[in-house]
């Protein structure tokens, strides 16, 4: 186990956007020259025909992402998620965002919501980084989504829902405020949940360390689900407001063992994560019934198949890989994403406003130099073909950017990679632009003291 300072101290060290267990950069093998197999052009909603075609009736579309701050990653999944939506009957969106805020956005885009733009719900996200969601990119899409169900029949609009584990305490806060039919069971199990949390004044990391010292608020919190189950017995099945009751205490059993995980284990917490992530995709498909079909919008880190990287020696699993375990019968497309140079929306450290960053040329032998070299253009590459040649599968580095970033320390922003196996479609944007943050209206950063664990798999992916 480490101990806190040996975590405050990694933790601080990884500001500069690199891990712990990837603290110098592995050489690349030898460059090689990109065929032209699988390789076209990428310039038009058009250009994705043939992504489409290969994709075929599969219900999962994985969809990721180099950065959480480059407006072509947005935009580009944007654009393929609305022909996923027309042209293959695509009935939900995913995303690595909070369950509790991203809720009301699916509100919104349902037209159930008292809101009058996508705007007004995002630039309520508090959470810090805000921009992740709350940006111009993700407005627009949220507004085309919403004149797209207005033509639609309750039982096939699309929904647009949050994956993550972090909101402990505003999931519980959900379950009073917007369960309506919650007895006095389930609201007392609820003040009884947040009253043992009261001491750490909404401090997730405060939790996590309270715990080394024996804090313990897991009976309580297990107790809302219990209680939140056991009043969903006298509802419909298809009810979406219990459903939302349900996943939020999920949200919390399983943030408070994250946060318990997080002083304690990188794998641990790591997989904490990412598993609780594929079992909320997994309930939301149940929940859409047989003809679901989900676009997970993620980090290339949680959808790009762990396998296939160094994450595999570490004990750690991803979303990309669960998927492909548990539903490869059903049909899982990966899309990787990737660019040369450009800028970025990031901060330098762990709260601090958000700059737009200087993206520099990508480091000699990588994914991204050999895409560039073989034409500075945008490309799709269907990988399929590749995996025939070991040339190709050799592990080399993928860059990785998260919110804190440092354009002058990139050595540990270098995921070793077998591309081809890793995703089944690459995206590569040779040059692109920062993220548009919508203004803030209010944010929350973490505690000063962060574990190691919570910042690179937060601050970084």
């Amino acid at each position: 186990m480490k101990t806190i300072r040996f975590a405050f101290a990694v933790g601080l060290w990884c500001l500069a956007g690199c891990s712990d267990k990837n603290d110098t950069a592995t050489p690349d093998p030898d460059p090689i020259e990109v065929p032209v197999t699988g390789v076209s052009r990428l310039e038009t909603e058009q250009d994705l025909d043939p992504l489409l075609t290969q994709l075929g009736t599969a219900r999962y579309a994985l969809l990721g992402e180099a950065s959480h701050g480059t407006a072509e990653f947005y935009t580009w999944r944007a654009t393929l998620s609305k022909r996923l939506i027309q042209e293959k009957g695509f009935t939900m969106i995913g995303v690595e965002g909070d369950w509790p805020d991203l809720y009301e956005l699916n509100r919104y885009v349902k037209g159930t919501s008292s809101a009058t733009s996508a705007r007004q719900v995002l630039t309520t996200f508090s959470r810090w980084p805000t921009w992740l969601w709350a940006n111009e990119e993700v407005a627009m899409f949220a507004e085309w989504l919403r004149i797209y169900n207005q033509n639609q029949p309750a039982s096939r609009k699309v929904g647009f829902f949050g994956l993550d584990v972090y909101s402990l305490w505003s999931s519980l806060e959900n379950i009073r405020t917007n369960f309506a039919e919650a007895d006095a069971t389930t609201l007392g199990a609820v003040d009884a949940a947040l009253q043992c949390l009261q001491p750490y004044s909404r401090n997730e990391e405060a939790y996590g360390q309270a715990t080394l010292q024996g804090a313990n608020c897991a009976p309580a919190i297990a107790a809302v689900l219990a209680a939140v189950r056991n009043q969903m017995k006298a509802l419909p099945p298809t009810h979406e407001g219990a459903f939302n009751a349900e996943q939020n205490a999920l949200v919390a059993v399983n943030a408070e063992r994250y946060y318990r995980a997080a002083f304690r284990s990188n794998t641990e917490s790591w997989n904490i994560r990412d598993r609780h992530m594929m079992e909320t995709i997994n309930r939301l498909m149940n929940l859409y019934g047989p003809d679901a079909k989900i676009a997970v919008w993620q980090h290339n880190t949680h959808v790009g198949d762990a396998r296939y990287t160094d994450m595999a020696q570490y004990g750690e699993v991803n979303v990309g890989q669960l998927t492909r375990e548990q539903h490869a019968s059903e049909g899982v497309y990966a899309v990787g994403m990737g660019t040369y140079e450009g800028t970025v929306i990031a901060a330098r450290s762990w709260g601090a406003p958000t700059a737009t960053m200087r993206v520099p040329a990508a480091r000699a032998g990588s994914w991204e130099a050999l895409m560039h070299a073989r034409e500075p253009r945008n490309k799709l590459v269907l990988l399929s073909e590749w995996r025939k040649e070991p040339a190709l599968t050799q592990s080399r580095g993928h860059r990785a950017i998260g919110v804190v970033y440092d354009p002058g320390q990139e050595t540990g922003n270098y995921v070793p990679s077998d591309l081809p196996n890793r995703y089944d479609a690459f995206l590569f944007i040779d040059q692109t632009q920062a993220l548009h943050p919508l203004p803030a209206t209010g944010g929350r950063s973490a505690a000063a003291t962060p574990s190691a664990s919570y910042l690179w798999q937060v601050a970084n992916f």
